[in-house]
């Protein structure tokens, strides 16, 4: 009896150890990793073709508000349309949003079209300010090579006038150079590039006054 219940005590351990080597990872495999948005150049010219002249003021650009399920630092990914699942030690150092905040002002910086561009909170008023919505950052494994999509909606607003000069979805897609979350990082940074040339060359036509392009 003595025998028995010793083996059984032994069972138990094995079996407890064993059902934890299944849940816990191991210490290589739990290392995260950590990235950053990146403003890639894309070969557009700073100033885009046709710009208006002379200098419009502060332009005010609001904290970008990201899509549902796009708020977390964590590195989104596709497999299948609609259903988002994340990687599990691949990271964003901030989320999306965050990182793409100072991307934005300093793209519509080199753009010569302001006298001053500026993140909120800000303590003055702008003369015109930019709102971004919808943004998100996901790696797409819909076809080979994946790709990474950027998305979002821009509205500009003249603040002076209280009216909307135009409001605009922008979207891009990069295929991705290697088939994991480091890959889609890389087409992100191109991805969100794009975003942001298009979004000035957008800006510009806005700003052309009367019998301006639509925008």
């Amino acid at each position: 009896m003595r025998l028995g219940r010793v083996m059984t005590g032994v069972g138990l351990v094995l079996a407890v150890y064993t059902a934890s080597a299944c849940v816990l990872p191991r210490s290589e495999d739990a290392a995260v990793r950590t990235f950053v948005l990146r403003h890639e150049e894309t070969g557009r010219q700073a100033t885009p073709a046709g710009a208006p002249a002379g200098i419009h003021g502060v332009l005010v650009v609001a904290a970008p508000q990201a899509a549902p399920g796009f708020e977390q630092p964590r590195i989104a990914y596709l497999r299948q349309p609609s259903e988002v699942n994340y990687y599990a030690t691949h990271v964003w150092a901030d989320t999306p949003s965050r990182m793409v905040l100072p991307l934005v002002v300093r793209s519509l910086e080199t753009s010569g079209l302001w006298r001053v561009v500026a993140a909120m909170p800000i303590g003055i008023r702008g003369d015109y300010q930019l709102d971004l919505s919808d943004l998100l950052v996901q790696q797409e494994f819909l076809q080979q090579p994946s790709r990474s999509r950027v998305h979002v909606r821009a509205h500009l607003v003249d603040v002076k006038a209280q009216r909307i000069l135009g409001a605009r979805m922008f979207e891009a897609l990069e295929p991705a150079p290697t088939e994991d979350a480091y890959g889609g990082v890389l087409a992100a940074d191109r991805a969100v590039a794009t975003v942001l040339a298009t979004i000035n060359e957008w800006i510009t036509s806005c700003l052309r006054g009367p019998g301006r392009e639509a925008c």
